[in-house]
């Protein structure tokens, strides 16, 4: 299935999370904020701003770290503007990669996205030069151990999954973005454990660099998975099979 190293990538970045729980904090909150900002500070009536919460919650974030980034969003402890963006371009061997950022600062954050890739041997590339090639797919993973294959299926198809793969450790889950939601709902209505739950940019193709271009692909990912400014990072990109 084509999102399989997106599978990876998302267990890649909860690694890197937890080595640096204080910056991704502060990824959390940008969040939190934009999504309050767009469509107020009830969760139960703004879908974004509650998968904004859920994801700062499944990162271990403090509940009144979370409540403060709501508050500033809506202004009661002083005004604050963030714009999203979503960059778009390739690391050496044609790897596809896109960014999704929230800044305060547009004109800072171009010029960082273009030497960020230029440094390692990229470019970056105007709004829908590579995004044509992946496709937007609710992610959710159940772990094996919480519940048998037929009856995870049953749950998700019923509910609006596209796919359901059993991995070695988890069950994955595909949906539409429209069906995310829904389906996501339903299977914490099971009581059961939902190790990733995310919308993402899904490689509809996987491309495996030559070997001399692997260590500067991995350094664009990492160096943009650790600005300030980047939600997320995907791509597609496929380590070469030892």
């Amino acid at each position: 299935m084509a999102g399989h190293s997106h599978w990876a990538g998302i267990k890649h970045r909860k690694a890197a999370q937890d080595k640096k729980r204080s910056k991704y904090f502060s990824k959390f909150s940008k969040a939190i904020m934009i999504a309050a900002k767009e469509g107020g500070g009830n969760p139960d009536k703004n879908l974004k701003l509650r998968y904004a919460i859920d994801k700062a919650r499944a990162g271990n974030m403090p509940n009144a770290s979370i409540e403060r980034a709501i508050k500033k969003a809506t202004g009661e402890l002083g005004n604050v503007t963030f714009d999203e963006i979503v960059y778009e371009g390739y690391a050496p061997g044609g790897v596809a990669i896109i960014a999704e950022v929230v800044t305060d600062n547009r004109n800072r954050t171009a010029p960082e996205m273009r030497n960020l890739f230029n440094k390692h041997g990229g470019n970056l590339g105007s709004p829908g030069s590579v995004s044509f090639m992946f496709d937007k797919k609710g992610l959710i993973a159940v772990p094996r151990a919480a519940a048998g294959e037929d009856e995870v299926l049953e749950v998700a198809l019923e509910a609006g999954a596209e796919d359901v793969t059993p991995g070695e450790e988890e069950f994955e889950i595909v949906t539409d973005p429209a069906e995310f939601e829904a389906v996501k709902e339903a299977l914490k209505a099971k009581g059961w454990e939902l190790t990733t739950a995310e919308i993402a940019w899904v490689p509809q193709t996987e491309v495996t660099p030559p070997s001399e271009h692997v260590s500067k692909v991995e350094a664009i990912l990492e160096a943009l998975e650790d600005h300030d400014d980047v939600q997320n990072v995907y791509s597609n990109y496929a380590p070469a099979q030892e």
